[in-house]
């Protein structure tokens, strides 16, 4: 069969050194939508995002792509016991914990291991966790990431958990929306996901959609940095960590509606699609930000 848990459960994935400047700082945020609103290229709050400079700051989720933010390909399937192509794979969820704010600058490795995989019947979700270090060893931050895989399944696997995040029933601490622009995820893809669902009009249309989509980790990063301006006072270091579970996908143009909550201790939230024939449809759910 295409996957073959007893080969892939607890495998080494692979290490790999990378580094980044404050160059790439800059881009993915720009990619994931800051200094977008009029007047942002003069506010000092939005230009911790978008200037470099001693005031430059990075979202934490800056950490899931920089370890491939400069490949040119498409991202690999190549993972041990697992048969996949790109056309059946979506984001499932994803994660990210911080030691200590990233810095604008550096190098690191990232060790990669197959932590789990649920069968779900009808489909198998792939977890991958990831931690990385810096040369002298120290732990900067954990990633986690799952991947949904159409088509597989079936071989009578651990389903796996379901965990739900619940809303506080009042209003939301904060409410505000994104408007993606036409050409998001044109530009995100240069932060090195070159996955033509996101730019290949006839590769979307395989895979079930009537045009590209965007980028699910450029919708995290356009939840966490709203959730930051508007929770946190624009205020990166303040994030210790970020989770979400992709719940629907998002089409350039659209807008992203997010909501959040202040919530014993940490900040829960949803974003959905806020407009249009297809308002209200979820985005990302079960959205935990918790405080350094």
């Amino acid at each position: 069969m295409p996957i073959d848990p007893s080969v892939a459960i607890g495998a080494d994935v692979g290490t790999r050194e990378f580094s980044w400047s404050a160059s790439d700082v800059l881009l993915y945020h720009l990619g994931v939508g800051a200094g977008s609103r009029p007047g942002d290229n003069l506010s000092p709050d939005a230009l911790r995002y978008t200037l470099d400079g001693p005031g430059l700051q990075v979202l934490p989720s800056f950490g899931v792509v920089v370890p491939t933010f400069h490949d040119t390909d498409p991202p690999p399937l190549d993972l041990p016991g697992c048969e996949l192509n790109l056309a059946q794979v979506v984001h499932g969820a994803q994660s990210i914990s911080v030691s200590a704010p990233l810095p604008t600058s550096g190098t690191a490795t990232l060790s990669t291991r197959i932590s789990e995989i649920w069968d779900k019947g009808k489909a198998a979700v792939i977890w991958q966790e990831g931690v990385a270090r810096s040369p002298s060893g120290e732990e900067l931050w954990t990633v986690r990431s799952s991947m949904f895989v159409k088509g597989e399944g079936g071989w009578g696997g651990d389903r796996g958990s379901s965990e739900k995040v619940e809303l506080p029933d009042r209003a939301p601490d904060a409410d505000t929306s994104y408007d993606v622009t036409p050409q998001q995820a044109l530009l995100y893809r240069l932060c090195g996901d070159r996955n033509p669902l996101h730019a290949d009009p006839a590769f979307a249309a395989t895979a079930g959609f009537p045009v590209p989509i965007l980028h699910g980790l450029c919708s995290y990063g356009i939840v966490l940095r709203e959730l930051t301006d508007t929770l946190l006072g624009g205020d990166a270091s303040a994030v210790a960590g970020f989770s979400g579970r992709f719940a629907g996908v998002v089409f350039p143009g659209e807008t992203i509606r997010v909501q959040g909550w202040r919530d014993d201790g940490r900040i829960v939230a949803s974003a959905a699609i806020a407009g249009g024939d297809r308002d209200g449809s979820p985005v990302l759910a079960d959205v935990v930000l918790t405080l350094a």
